[in-house]
């Protein structure tokens, strides 16, 4: 099985659940980029968020 990954609009490479950050609020858990903020993709972010670095 590939690996996911999202290329920020900040250039930040985001690959693991290191790299997102989650937003509180709604009735599902909304994710960020670490470095900068920006929202990523709800299904991408669900995808890489159970990756784990090895």
């Amino acid at each position: 099985m590939s690996r996911t990954t999202y290329r920020c609009t900040c250039g930040a490479r985001i690959r693991f659940k290191q790299d997102l950050e989650k937003e509180s609020g709604g009735l599902s858990p909304n994710w960020a980029c670490r470095d900068c903020g920006t929202p990523v993709p709800g299904q991408t972010a669900e995808k890489i968020r159970h990756q784990h670095p090895s």
